[in-house]
């Protein structure tokens, strides 16, 4: 055999021994598994949760020591020993905020963890939805270019067919280049179709991180349940991490109200004197004062309020836009599944048998080779649409039901 022969067959046998095939499923859970955002998002969840364990807990206690009552004048000056009220003190100070700051934080940490969780759902649904609109894209373009070698393979035919009618007289000598125009054209859609096809297997690898991934199975019948979708948008990851949101403005608030409240210490020392008068131990309590509330605190609970009804508008415009984007997405798809029932039963049926009759009547004599090769492309473009508008249908099932969907879906 030629080199030329062998390196493009031995390509495909390489190409054919790494393929992986995936069903649509198994995209969309190689995907999950393997894509790399996942593990940055777990570990903002990991990171939020482990805020949380410490919030609201005592702030560590403070070690003070020091030297009280040193002389610095009078025959005592610089001595350690002459005076009795010099001593050398070791104490310990815990601060405790009070319990309603305290469980403010503790909203707060939750606050965090929730929308943490959120950021980790929507990752997952973008992930999930590119590599199920990627398997999709694959599956139908290869499809189209399945139908599209079928209809060369048929033109193919013609050329020898309008060679004998020219040499027999019933065909012009120009006919014969009318075929080869036409295959040149399918041909050049063909390139195209083959470039699509590539396209779509790297973007599929690139979600599922399976190299040179191959499409196994049927496409999915999915279910697609308009009130199932809509009783699933309060659970979506953009209100969650809404309501999260508004959570965390609240605690905001209850954390600026919990400054109104005070804080207290409590210090404990050992104070040692020289051995001729005695050590002693001394022991207090402190607190602030919240005095100047007027100038101080109640402007900060006028903001955290403020944000508070700023996060409740958000979510509320959430909702709506959720609410509107899944309407908007469900009109979408009936009209395209329309398209694709008009196309399919009606102008593919057409083509498909216009093509049957132009083919009988050029061999009856009664049609001339132009209408065969006209009847046949349009047949293609039938075909190409019938499928342009089914995988339209496929892609809109995909997003409505990973998008507007529950995550076990």
């Amino acid at each position: 055999m030629r080199a030329s022969a062998i390196l493009p067959l031995a390509a495909l046998i390489a190409s054919a021994a790494h393929a992986s095939p995936l069903t649509y499923e198994q995209a969309l859970r190689e995907a999950a598994a393997n894509a790399p955002g996942v593990a940055a998002v777990r570990a903002g969840i990991s990171a939020a949760e482990a805020d949380a364990r410490a919030a609201g807990s005592l702030p560590d206690p403070r070690l003070s020591i020091g030297v009280d009552n040193y002389p610095v004048s009078g025959p005592p000056a610089f001595s350690l020993s002459q005076d009795n009220m010099t001593m050398g003190r070791v104490g310990i100070q815990q601060d405790v905020p009070n319990l309603a700051k305290r469980h403010a934080a503790q909203a707060q940490a939750r606050a965090a963890v929730a929308t943490a969780g959120a950021s980790q759902a929507a990752r997952l649904r973008q992930i999930r939805l590119g590599a199920g609109q990627a398997w999709i894209d694959l599956a139908y373009a290869e499809r189209r270019l399945t139908a599209l070698d079928t209809i060369v393979r048929s033109l193919r035919a013609l050329p020898t067919a309008a060679r004998t009618a020219v040499a027999s007289g019933t065909a012009r000598p120009a006919q014969t280049l009318v075929v080869d125009q036409a295959i040149a054209a399918l041909e050049d859609r063909r390139d195209e179709l083959v470039a699509a096809v590539t396209r779509a297997r790297a973007m599929l690898a690139r979600w599922t991180g399976v190299p040179a991934p191959e499409v196994a199975g049927d496409v999915p019948t999915l279910d697609l349940a308009p009130d199932r979708l809509r009783a699933a948008l309060e659970q979506h990851p953009d209100m969650i991490s809404a309501e999260a949101g508004v959570r965390r403005a609240q605690a905001d608030v209850d954390a600026a109200r919990a400054e109104k409240r005070p804080d207290w210490a409590f210090e404990v020392a050992y104070q040692r004197r020289d051995p001729r008068y005695g050590d002693m131990v001394s022991a207090g309590v402190s607190m602030t004062l919240p005095l100047f509330t007027r100038s101080r605190q109640n402007s900060r609970i006028a903001a955290r309020q403020s944000a508070a009804e700023q996060a409740g508008a958000e979510r509320e415009d959430a909702r709506r836009t959720l609410g509107a984007e899944l309407e908007a997405a469900l009109a979408d798809h009936q009209m395209h599944h329309s398209q694709w029932q008009r196309a399919r039963q009606i102008l593919l049926s057409l083509a498909r048998e216009r093509a049957e009759l132009e083919t009988a009547s050029y061999a009856a004599g009664r049609a001339s080779l132009t209408d065969v090769i006209e009847a046949k492309t349009s047949l293609a473009d039938a075909e190409l649409t019938a499928l342009d508008r089914e995988a339209q249908v496929a892609t809109d099932a995909v997003r409505l039901t990973i998008t507007f969907g529950s995550d076990d879906r």
